[in-house]
């Protein structure tokens, strides 16, 4: 019998200290998350300088708190993977700097891992991929449509021209003074709504599988302006009901046809985003009768983890990409280029 493989991995690209172990590539064995929402909540949103501070406090103590749930030590390790980037550049030099001191230490080989590319292979902790498959990625930065052929192959057919959707919630959610972070607040408050506004629904051109969320932020932010103005009283659950259908019909209505179109066996959905109830429910009621098969990850795996980057680096990590002690924190990493560089 082959000996078991374990993977370590770092995430601190926002504001979300964690460490994970997976087996075998799609075996988790432990996830650690040190959340910092609390510290930013009176901010409004993450403030940079704060973040890259409490992951300097936490990571010693993330890291050891998971070898001691996993029973391991860093000897077991086949190697060290950590999120290069996209994120915040001084939250990301704290992650990267400290793989690569545990890596230069114990002399493991070390792998910088795509954010988003953790993101969609947080799914393979779930179920294996069949390719090709199509990812749909919705987050606080990201908003796109990836198609996979391969394993660490990455096409983008569709992306944001503005707003990222999660931006655009947290936007909204400010303008209705909701407490940050403001995604779930929207989420839950339009389960009690009714949509009696028609917000704008951003299609752009026909056969685009490109998003764009700045006009109905602006539309929505308008209404209530005006609503201010003439001292009409707009009910906060149907403002975010109304919002939400719109933005959950467009991501619904692009990935499907999408996913039509290419043929996909697997329509993955991944992301902050991936959390929420309304697009959760869109999602399964448009691929109901569909022949694609839909994954979406558990509410534990959207938001940032290290569980994923784990996942993602074990397959890098196997495919023979190695990173030099010269990696550093990339914050505008490309997805496309970083799955050419590993092929």
């Amino acid at each position: 019998m082959s000996k078991d493989q374990y993977i370590l991995a770092i995430e601190t690209s926002c504001d979300e200290t964690a460490v994970a172990i997976v087996r075998n590539e799609t075996e988790l064995v432990t996830n650690i998350v040190a959340s910092q929402i609390e510290s930013h909540k009176r901010f409004g949103g993450v403030v940079p300088e704060i973040a890259s501070r409490h992951h300097i406090e936490q990571m010693t103590i993330t890291l050891e708190e998971a070898l001691q749930e996993s029973g391991l030590t860093i000897d077991d390790m086949d190697a060290i993977t950590v999120t290069e980037g996209p994120g915040l550049v001084g939250a990301l030099l704290v992650g990267v700097n400290a793989a690569k001191s545990i890596a230069f230490a114990k002399q493991k080989p070390l792998v910088g891992v795509h954010h988003i590319a953790g993101h969609i292979y947080a799914n393979r902790l779930e179920k294996e991929f069949e390719f090709p498959l199509l990812a749909l990625v919705v987050s606080g930065g990201h908003t796109e449509l990836v198609l996979m052929r391969e394993h660490g192959s990455f096409e983008i057919i569709g992306e944001t021209r503005d707003d990222a959707a999660g931006e655009a919630y947290d936007k909204v959610a400010r303008t209705l003074k909701l407490p940050y972070p403001g995604g779930p607040q929207i989420d839950q408050l339009a389960q009690d709504g009714e949509e009696t506004i028609d917000f704008p629904r951003a299609w752009l051109e026909d056969g685009s599988y490109d998003f764009s969320f700045s006009g109905l932020k602006s539309a929505v932010i308008n209404r209530l302006h005006k609503a201010k103005q003439k001292d009409e009283f707009l009910k906060p659950e149907d403002i975010a009901a109304s919002f939400q259908a719109s933005v959950v019909e467009v991501l619904s209505t692009k990935a499907f046809r999408a996913a039509e179109e290419y043929g996909v066996k697997q329509m993955i959905v991944a992301g902050g985003v991936a959390a929420n109830k309304g697009l959760r429910a869109a999602l399964h009621e448009k691929f109901k009768s569909s022949e694609t098969e839909l994954l979406i990850p558990p509410l534990h795996l959207c938001t940032d983890n290290a569980a994923m980057i784990a996942a993602a680096g074990a397959v890098a990590y196997n495919q023979g990409h190695r990173s030099g002690w010269e990696l550093n924190a990339n914050p505008g990493l490309d997805l496309e280029l970083y799955g050419d560089r590993k092929q």
